[in-house]
Parts: structure tokens; C-alpha cells; sequence
């Protein structure tokens, strides 16, 4: 019988929010059903059984349960006192002697418990047991954490402030790679530097990204996020329209082991618009300071963030400088500004090449150039989006042709 593990399984602490879990509540729920009756047990049994059935990996996802949680252990991680590493060891033995657990040891503890049974628990579905936790201390657990991060954001690479300012993971980000960025060598070669000190604890810069639509600007942004997310990179997409949340956004950054950068994609204000004056505030620096682990990437189609007209230009000398003062005060708070210009025409057919390889194109090389070009003048425009907007016709016509 698992009498005691049951018991053990309301005492624990460290790892004491654990007990919300679906599957812990669930073996609890059955382990306590074995002092009730065989139809309760019956029940319990099968619901344990449906969600081990549907959640496949029992380990891993205690493991992912651990790791996303926030507990008395990883909030002193610098320095734990023993007694919350003795109490972390004990949480841990519960959850591996869960982990121990198979359908027919339950079973085998329903008949025991209940000798009216008799034969009526054979046949009956069953589960394997599942392999211990890859640490069984409390001194391991603190190493993984050390080496892995934990918490709310450990649970995804991608974030996202949403209306009302919650922050929610992003479930399936975009999945592009540097490698499906052809052209832009320059800007990607800064920016992977700047990123790379970043990560390295180093002195990093935020970065300003602006230029013509289309060329790539948020796709290298998100891309480099993808080439590092192992190494404990996250990426937080800020709208600019929420801005203001920037200063609570900060506050839980600055307690998470991991690094983060914080896209704000498409920035462009009106001069009058709060959130501009909000953001050069942020940006500048308060009272609070700024966390170590948070750098900016911004882009925008504009050079200095805002929307200007002619009018704005108009007037006095001291007011048209005043005006243009005000248009480059936040584009100057960021220590790199990378132009993402419209690509000339070699290059914008060098990344058609390049993206003709990638996806299999073997059109000679004059009739593919001509009918990219051909393709770009009904496009507005050469840009990496145009070129990878030809080849996926192309190769959306040449499936239709061959059907």
C-alpha cells in the first residue's frame, strides 16, 4: 500500500505549488480513493489513467512543472540555507516515488484494500511507471536552476504584452533563422555583436532598426532571438500603443534569471503622443534604474520615430529648432542605428538566388532574374519580402502546373 506516500503528498513545501498540478491531483485523488471504496478508486483511476493517456511524457512534464515554478528555493538561489535544501530533497523523493508509480501497483493496492474485488481488476488499463526527475536533491535542483532559469518565463522563448498589460507566452512563434535571411551581411554581423555581448553579461546597446518596408527588420530581430534561445534569450513583443507598461514589464524582468529583449516593432509617433514622451523617459532612466538583463530592439520605417509634416517645419528659427530637437530626441537614446535600406538591384538578385537554392528553384539564371525583376516593378519595389514573396509563387504555380 502507498498509504504514506499519500500523506507525504500534503506535506509538501519548497515545491508546495506543485500540488495544483492536474497530475498530482489526480494520483493524490486516487491514492486517497484506496481508504474510501472500490467504486470511488474505480473512478479516480480512469480519470488518472485519461490524463496519463493524453499527457504522454509524465516526466517531463512534472519537469516543466518544476522548472516553471517560483519557490522559496530559486528566490535564494545565491546562497540557500540548508534547511530549504533538506526541505527541496524531500519534495523531490515525493515527486520520483510518484514518478515510480505503475497502473498495476495501483491496481494491486485496490485489491488489497478492497478483497471483494476479486477478479474484477483484471484487464483493466494500465500505465507504465516513468523515469525519476534528473535531480533528487535539493542541491541538484538548485544547480539546475542555476543553469536552466526558472519560473513564468521559462515556460517559452516568445512573450507578449496583451490588452490590460498581461503578459502571455507566445505558443507557436515565428520559427525564422538567420540562415533564411540572405543579403544584409552588415547589419546582421552588428547586431548578432551587440546581442552576443549582451548574453556574455557585457556592456550592450539598444538598437534602433529603421528603414523601407519589407527589408527584413523584424524578421532579423526574431531570428537572432531563435539562434540563442538555448542560451536563455527571450524576446517580449511591446506594442507601442502600451508603452506605459513598460515600467512593470521591467520589474518582473529584473527578477528573472534569463535575457531578454524587448521588441517594440513599427514605432512611429505624432509628436503630442504620451507615449513618446513616455518611452525617451524609460529609455533615459528613472529613479528605478534599468535591469542589467534587458536591452530594447526597436524598428520603424522612420528615421526619427515621428510623423512630421510640413508644417511642423514652419516658423521661427528657435521653433523650427526646437521641432527638429524634438523629432530626434528618442531615435538618439538608442546606441545603435542600423539602416535597413531598399536593396539595388545585384543584391536584391543575389537574395532571389539565395532563396532560389534554399527552396529548389532551378530556373537558369537570366529567366529567373527577369522575372524577379519582372515581379518587383508590379510589387512597388525590390525588397528580401518581395524576393521571397516571387519565389513562393513561383513555386505555388510550378505545383499547380504539375498537379
Amino acid at each position: 500500500m502507498h498509504r504514506q506516500l499519500e500523506n507525504h503528498l500534503h506535506f509538501l513545501s519548497v515545491l508546495e505549488a506543485l500540488t495544483e498540478h492536474p497530475l498530482i491531483g489526480h494520483y493524490r485523488s486516487t491514492l486517497e480513493a484506496l481508504r474510501i471504496d472500490s467504486t470511488v478508486f474505480g473512478w479516480e483511476y480512469g480519470a488518472l489513467c485519461n490524463l496519463i493517456y493524453r499527457t504522454g511524457d509524465v516526466r517531463q512534464a512534472l519537469l516543466e512543472a518544476v522548472h516553471r515554478d517560483e519557490n522559496a528555493l530559486n528566490a535564494r538561489l545565491s546562497d540557500p540555507p540548508q534547511y530549504v535544501l533538506d526541505a527541496a530533497t524531500h519534495d523531490l523523493s515525493v515527486l520520483n516515488r510518484l514518478l515510480s508509480l505503475s497502473g498495476e501497483d495501483l491496481l494491486a493496492d485496490a485489491r488489497e484494500a478492497f478483497p471483494d474485488l476479486g477478479g474484477c481488476t483484471d484487464g483493466l488499463p494500465g500505465f507504465p511507471s516513468s523515469a525519476a526527475l534528473p535531480f533528487s536533491t535539493g542541491a541538484g535542483l538548485a544547480d539546475y536552476y542555476r543553469q536552466n532559469g526558472y519560473g513564468f518565463f521559462a515556460r517559452a522563448k516568445a512573450f507578449a504584452v496583451r490588452a490590460g498589460g498581461v503578459l502571455q507566452s507566445v505558443p507557436h512563434p515565428d520559427p525564422i533563422r538567420l540562415s533564411d535571411l540572405p543579403g544584409y551581411e552588415r547589419q546582421k554581423k552588428a547586431i548578432l555583436t551587440n546581442t552576443l555581448a549582451f548574453l556574455a553579461g557585457r556592456n550592450a546597446n539598444n538598437i534602433l532598426l529603421y528603414g523601407d518596408k519589407g527589408t527584413g527588420k523584424s524578421s532579423t530581430v526574431k531570428a537572432i532571438v531563435n539562434e540563442y534561445a538555448e542560451r536563455g534569450l527571450k524576446i517580449v513583443e511591446l506594442s507601442p500603443r502600451m508603452v506605459t507598461e513598460f515600467p512593470k514589464l521591467c520589474e518582473r524582468i529584473a527578477v528573472s534569471p534569463f535575457r531578454f529583449i524587448v521588441f517594440l516593432d513599427d514605432l512611429a509617433f505624432d509628436q503630442e503622443d504620451e507615449n513618446f514622451a513616455a518611452l525617451k523617459a524609460f529609455i533615459e532612466g528613472g529613479l528605478a534604474g534599468w535591469p542589467d538583463n534587458l536591452v530594447i530592439y526597436a524598428t520603424s520605417n522612420r528615421r526619427h520615430l515621428v510623423r512630421e509634416s510640413f508644417s511642423s517645419r514652419q516658423g521661427d528659427d528657435i521653433h523650427l529648432r526646437d521641432t527638429l530637437e524634438t523629432a530626434t530626441s528618442l531615435s538618439d537614446r538608442f546606441g545603435l542605428e542600423i539602416t535597413f535600406s531598399v536593396p539595388d538591384k545585384d543584391e536584391y538578385l543575389y537574395i532571389v538566388d539565395e532563396l532560389a537554392d534554399e527552396y529548389g528553384v532551378t530556373l537558369p539564371a537570366d529567366e529567373l532574374h527577369l522575372l524577379a525583376e519582372r515581379f518587383a516593378l508590379r510589387r512597388n519595389g525590390r525588397s528580401p519580402r518581395t524576393a521571397r514573396q516571387f519565389i513562393s509563387q513561383h513555386l505555388a504555380e510550378k505545383h499547380h502546373s504539375e498537379a
